[in-house]
């Protein structure tokens, strides 16, 4: 299992589009034109007051309490000269300038130790609730009962909060059962949650025989938690021993896809004839009767994928969704670690780098 590697270090203040970057150096030069205009133009004509914008520009863009500070120092020993170049404006509106000047440091070197304080403080708690979340997810075995396995995990932009994306591969008396779910919610509920719901799988699913009362027993611990309009969207899957069909239950998750022969065919698809999606889990006693599973085809060679909404709502620069099984179908064959590292390098050109949620790839190949 591979995760994006985490920073290390101080905490570094983002940088500056390049716009808004154009803007602070245009508005620099603005104010050092004013100052140069005021030295050489009337003496009755004075441009002091302008100084007080200098420790604000020095605050954008910095996480440095020091820089707007010494800035607004600089500026206001400008005054002076200013003053003595303009003798015929009133002492009091340098004074006034003056004045504006150091308030205006105060106020933008303030500013700066809150922003730089808060983020740090989200930082923090990201750091936490990403620590928690990867502890949760065990590594997974690159070979269990016959099966080929790889999963990644990419962790969402480190201004988004962590979401509750998780997954197992666990090999029981039925066979090799699979999870995949997203929480719906960010944050450390998230995490919470999702520790709640791979506990009951790790243990319901070694005795459950019927994959219907394993999804039974994730609900009601959802259910149990009772926190607001909390709910999780999985897949649980059983792939048998003996290379017969793969049982799926389907709790209002993203219908997994298999690649045979090229073609990419999704499993379980709502309003489709096989349709075996059920409500997520803690929203079952919405919907009546019990749950229900589908099976399919999973002969020797064909490529199984879950994955998380991280991966098929990611957007490029244009809006547009990312066209998962057009890609899946369009890479060439390769081990599911291959394949899924693919996906990958794929998904973050198409994004441009970033993703804005965490997502989860699960490939399975039976041998």
């Amino acid at each position: 299992m591979k995760r994006a590697p985490a920073t290390a270090g101080p905490y570094q203040a983002p940088a500056l589009p390049h716009p808004a970057r154009l803007l602070v150096v245009a508005a620099y030069a603005l104010l050092a034109a004013a100052v140069g205009i005021d030295l050489a133009s009337d003496p009755r004509l004075t441009f002091s007051p302008l100084l007080g914008t200098a420790p604000v520009l020095a605050s954008i863009g910095t996480r440095r309490a020091r820089v707007p500070l010494l800035t607004g120092v600089v500026a206001l020993f400008l005054v002076a000269p200013l003053t003595l170049a303009d003798p015929e404006v009133p002492v009091t509106v340098h004074l006034t300038a003056a004045f504006t000047v150091l308030a205006l440091t105060c106020i933008s070197t303030a500013n700066v130790v809150l922003v730089s304080t808060r983020e740090r403080e989200l930082l923090r708690s990201r750091s936490v609730a990403t620590a928690a979340q990867q502890a949760l997810l065990r590594p997974v075995p690159e070979r269990v009962g016959g099966l080929r396995v790889a999963v990644r995990y990419l962790a969402a932009a480190a201004d988004a909060q962590v979401g509750g994306d998780l997954y197992e591969v666990l090999t029981t008396p039925f066979g090799v059962r699979l999870l995949i779910g997203d929480v719906r919610g960010k944050g450390l509920g998230a995490v919470e949650t999702a520790a709640d719901v791979l506990g009951t799988f790790r243990e319901a699913a070694q005795v459950e025989t019927d994959l219907g009362a394993v999804a039974r027993r994730l609900d009601a611990t959802v259910r149990r938690r009772g926190v607001g309009e909390e709910f999780v969207t999985a897949a649980l899957l059983t792939v048998p021993p003996d290379g017969g069909a793969v049982e799926l239950v389907n709790c209002g998750h993203l219908p997994p896809l298999v690649r045979r022969d090229g073609r990419v065919i999704p499993v379980g698809t709502a309003g489709g004839a096989d349709d075996a999606t059920d409500p997520p889990l803690a929203l079952r006693e919405l919907a009546e009767g019990s749950y229900r599973s589908a099976t399919f085809a999973f002969a020797r060679g064909d490529l199984l994928l879950l994955y998380t909404d991280g991966v098929t709502e990611a957007r490029d620069a244009a809006g547009r969704f990312y066209p998962l099984e057009r890609r899946l179908a369009a890479l060439p064959e390769g081990a599911p670690g291959t394949v899924v590292d693919r996906l990958v390098a794929d998904l973050l050109t198409y994004v441009g780098g970033e993703l804005s949620d965490d997502a989860a790839l699960l490939a399975v190949r039976r041998e």
